[in-house]
């Protein structure tokens, strides 16, 4: 079991800045590689960035990639998506997700668990 916790949504004007965390806890050993994912009203769920736990490789959305950055604490289990140069088509429920299989993920449906979301909202 591991469960994930996303914070640090909230409203901010286009070009700014905000970053989310994710706190995981449980049984993390066994998950070899974390995600971030994106969901706007009436959309499907939207890959955003991928990291591996223990070597930090990373892969992106080319939608964001050069303004997103994904990173990761392993001594505190929390991985973090700092977002730049924010646009207004970036509004969304962004999740945080584990996956136990090794290697790098850009599909929700490989991912196992998944937090409870939080919301971002840019304004133009």
């Amino acid at each position: 079991q591991v469960q994930l916790v996303e914070s640090g949504g909230g409203l901010v004007q286009a070009g700014g800045s905000l970053r989310l965390s994710c706190a995981a806890s449980g049984r993390t050993f066994s998950t070899d590689t974390m995600g971030w994912f994106r969901q706007a009203p009436g959309k499907e769920r939207e890959f955003v960035a991928t990291i591996i736990w223990t070597v930090s490789n990373t892969y992106y959305a080319p939608s964001v990639k050069g303004r997103f950055t994904i990173s990761r604490d392993n001594a505190k289990n929390t991985v973090y998506l700092q977002m730049n140069s924010l646009k207004p088509e970036d509004t969304a429920v962004y999740y945080c997700a584990a996956k136990r299989k090794y290697g790098l993920g850009n599909y929700a449906d490989q991912y196992d668990y998944w937090g409870q979301g939080t919301q971002v909202t840019v304004s133009s």
